[in-house]
């Protein structure tokens, strides 16, 4: 949110500048291909990230061209956090944070996401079928073997 926010505080300063040195049309013309420049951005970078959950694990893909994959076993989440803006919770977007046990990777967030509670009850549901899957599994006696 704040990348578009930028891209529209530039647009305006630049919009300005060219108004005052140049022209009226020029300042709009500016002002529209930051704003739109911002926009397209955005969409092309929202479009190449996925965020995914399993009952196994946490993963975020990013890239156009190359690609970087961050990911962590479901198990190690130990706290959820998300925030939002005002403009963001009008929009039903947010960021939510994972705190994850035994790494260095203080920075695995999900941006952007749409409804933020979705994302969260959804990770709750993977942890607990894990647990569940984990539970049956030494339930059950080893077969075969020596």
């Amino acid at each position: 949110m704040t990348f578009y926010l930028q891209g529209a505080l530039t647009g305006v300063v630049l919009g300005a500048i060219a108004w005052f040195a140049i022209s009226d049309a020029a300042g709009v013309l500016v002002l529209i291909a930051c704003v739109g420049g911002a926009f397209l951005i955005g969409l092309v970078r929202r479009i190449f990230v996925r965020f995914t959950i399993t009952d196994q694990r946490l993963r975020i893909q990013r890239g156009i061209i190359s690609r970087a994959v961050q990911q962590t076993r479901i198990d190690r989440v130990q706290n959820v956090n998300t925030q939002q803006s005002p403009l963001e919770r009008m929009l039903r977007v947010g960021t939510v944070d994972f705190d994850t046990a035994g790494t260095d990777d203080a920075n695995f967030t999900f941006d952007g996401v749409n409804n933020p509670a979705d994302v969260i009850a959804a990770v709750d549901k993977a942890q607990r079928a894990q647990s569940q899957a984990q539970r049956e599994g030494a339930a059950t006696p080893p077969t075969g073997g020596l």
